[in-house]
């Protein structure tokens, strides 16, 4: 018999007689029967059909990891409720399911049906699990990380669960009121002061320039100076990089090729003539820009802060396009601070969907119990 637990709370037996949820193994399905959910529903900036597209397509096979749409409506009218992009993967014999999409945050895309109640969310959770474990090739454990509570004036359902965990991560964002300026001068004078001096250091160079990219082929050109940049600096700094892996690479061009004259991805950067000084990649929907990857050009810059002033002037440009979100994402670095930047609550879930997931549960309780000890 399969076993459910999350946390031990949730009993496998109970019966939802009013969700139904459908397994889609094939993203492209999913995407052309749901286009109008995906496009309309309540997500974070990463549950986009441009972000998920990508991922599915670069790193998502039969092999490696199984693509895997959980779609939760109500049984009598169908009406959708939630949209779950996921993926199962084998790691040490257990096959696990988790959002796809290697993204900063993770939520279900909710639909118009969804009501966010307490207890709509816990039974078609109930029902949801009991399908992956159902699955021909069986399913041990769903492990949903860096899920955000809230976000953009909607309520994150899983994340009111019981057994939800705080996540090790932290989002970091600004909100922007309609006068930029004003912005500006609640900064600290000094962080002010010295992307004023940065910006004068900067323009002193033949032909500098700051410049949202639009052509997808200069953006492809842009991309690769900005691996090159960022793989040199982590090799400088010695630490261990794994974006320049080949899926990577492939996800983050299919992205660009995908997102960018739709509006969804935003490329800038400091240019001195063909020589480019740095470079912000970054994502949006409606007002929330959140930032993805950046890169400089290393100590030769350096005396202009070419890091700093390329996310300035890209808020100031996306401000007057009408952002009011700026997203700078998880990760805890001294430059957030500086933009002050607030910080976004993440949480985590984990359920046992059979005996071979509970050493799993158990370990993770441990850990938490060593943590807070």
């Amino acid at each position: 018999m399969t076993a459910l637990a999350v946390e031990g709370s949730i009993p496998v037996r109970a019966a939802c007689p009013d969700f139904r949820v459908e397994l889609i193994h094939d993203w492209d399905e999913a995407a052309a029967k749901l286009e109008g959910a995906l496009t309309q529903g309540r997500a974070t900036p990463f549950q986009n059909r441009h972000w998920l597209g990508a991922w599915y397509r670069c790193f998502a096979s039969k092999e490696s990891a199984s693509p895997l749409v959980a779609v939760v409506s109500e049984a009598r009218t169908r009406d959708i409720i939630a949209i779950l992009p996921l993926y199962v993967q084998t790691q040490r014999g257990l096959r696990i399911a988790e959002f796809a999409g290697s993204a900063d945050y993770n939520a279900p895309i909710l639909g118009p049906a969804a009501t966010g109640s307490a207890t709509e969310t816990a039974a078609w959770w109930r029902h949801l699990c009991r399908e992956l474990a159902r699955l021909p090739d069986g399913c041990d454990l769903v492990r949903f990380r860096k899920m955000p509570t809230a976000m953009a004036g909607w309520i994150n359902p899983l994340a009111a669960l019981a057994g939800v965990q705080p996540s090790a991560l932290t989002g970091h964002l600004v909100q922007v009121g309609d006068d930029y300026d004003a912005y500006r001068y609640s900064l600290e004078k000094t962080v002010r002061k010295e992307l004023e001096r940065s910006w004068r250091v900067f323009t002193r160079h033949d032909g500098a320039q700051f410049k949202q990219i639009h052509d997808r082929d200069e953006a492809l050109r842009t991309f690769a100076a900005l691996e090159a940049q960022q793989s040199a600096r982590m090799n400088d700094l010695g630490q261990s990089y794994s974006l320049d892996d080949e899926s990577s690479a492939a996800f983050h061009r299919e992205l660009i090729v995908r997102g960018l004259a739709a509006g969804y991805v935003v490329l800038t950067a400091l240019t001195s003539g063909e020589e480019i000084v740095a470079s912000l990649l970054g994502i949006r929907t409606g007002s929330h820009y959140v930032m993805v990857r950046i890169s400089n050009a290393g100590k030769a810059w350096s005396n202009c802060s070419p890091g700093r002033l390329v996310i300035e002037r890209t808020m100031a440009l996306l401000h007057a396009d009408g952002v009011r979100t700026f997203d700078f994402s998880v990760g805890s670095y001294d430059y957030k601070r500086r933009f002050g930047v607030g910080d976004v609550a993440l949480v985590d879930l984990t359920a046992a969907l059979s005996w071979r997931g509970w050493p799993v549960i158990i370990r993770d309780r441990l850990m938490r119990w060593i943590r807070r000890s």
